[in-house]
């Protein structure tokens, strides 16, 4: 008899109890679709997988990313001038979903998720396979519209709370959070940092009063030092401008086997 299809939360929810069972972090790798070109999207998410990510952040390119750095922007922007569509991010989670035992999610902005039709972007996901996304721009207060059309076919929005959201709201909001909890390890832009602040580790804390969902740092983590730093603090770590700076130093042809090392230096300091 055919095994019944993976929901969206059991595909997180596994993720993150590989990593518990090997008593590490859980490695979110964000990489953007199209960048720095169509033909290589497929082969640095597959070493992004092989170097030991559990999760995979699909980046849809998008115009105006105000929550990114330079790194991410420069990156959206190749990705666009290429072509590349929410269609296209699409297409490749679905060919990682289906090969690889990472949970995928798509992480970008409200405007190309609205444009195409919120419904019809739940649909589409569970086909494919993807458990859902993370919309940087979209207040949880007003993603109800959204939510409603995961709910229906049992996807999840990640939100993301910084050092500065107030108890309050966690308080509030956490209890019906799903998947995962998205913690912003800083007040700024992403991109990479030279250290993980204080203010990282007391978010996570006053994030757990509310919640027993597992928690990932994010935002300028960008060393196996950084990592390191957030074992018994986090349950994992999301990585995306350190990622795509590894692949823009790297010649076309050790693209991949520079990402596929990295990711795998950033496992095992989560060990």
């Amino acid at each position: 008899m055919k095994a019944p299809p993976l929901t969206a939360e059991l595909r997180i929810a596994r993720a993150f109890a590989r990593a518990r069972e090997e008593r590490r972090l859980a490695i979110a790798v964000y990489l953007t679709v199209g960048y720095p070109d169509a033909a290589a999207t497929p082969a640095l998410l597959r070493a992004a997988v092989d170097g030991g990510a559990d999760l995979i952040e699909l980046g849809v390119p998008f115009s105006d990313p105000l929550a990114d750095g330079t790194t991410v922007q420069r990156a959206s922007e190749t990705a666009l001038r290429a072509g590349t569509t929410l269609a296209d991010c699409v297409r490749e989670g679905a060919e990682i979903a289906a090969s690889t035992d990472a949970a995928v999610v798509l992480m970008g902005y409200t405007n190309p998720f609205l444009r195409y039709g919120y419904a019809r972007l739940a649909s589409t996901l569970t086909a494919a396979g993807i458990a859902g996304a993370i919309v940087v721009d979209m207040p949880a207060e007003e993603s109800g519209d959204l939510d409603a059309a995961f709910a229906a076919r049992g996807l999840v929005r990640i939100d993301l709370y910084a050092p500065t959201t107030p108890d309050e709201r966690l308080a509030r909001l956490l209890p019906a959070a799903r998947g995962f909890v998205y913690c912003v390890a800083l007040t700024g832009v992403t991109g990479a940092r030279a250290q993980v602040g204080p203010e990282a580790g007391e978010l996570v804390a006053r994030v757990r009063r509310h919640t027993a969902l597992p928690v990932i740092v994010g935002f300028g983590i960008s060393t196996p030092e950084h990592v390191r730093a957030l074992r018994g603090v986090a349950d994992g770590v999301a990585v995306g401008s350190a990622a795509l700076d590894v692949i823009a130093r790297a010649g076309a042809s050790e693209r991949a086997s520079a990402l596929r090392a990295f990711v795998g230096s950033l496992r095992e300091a989560g060990v």
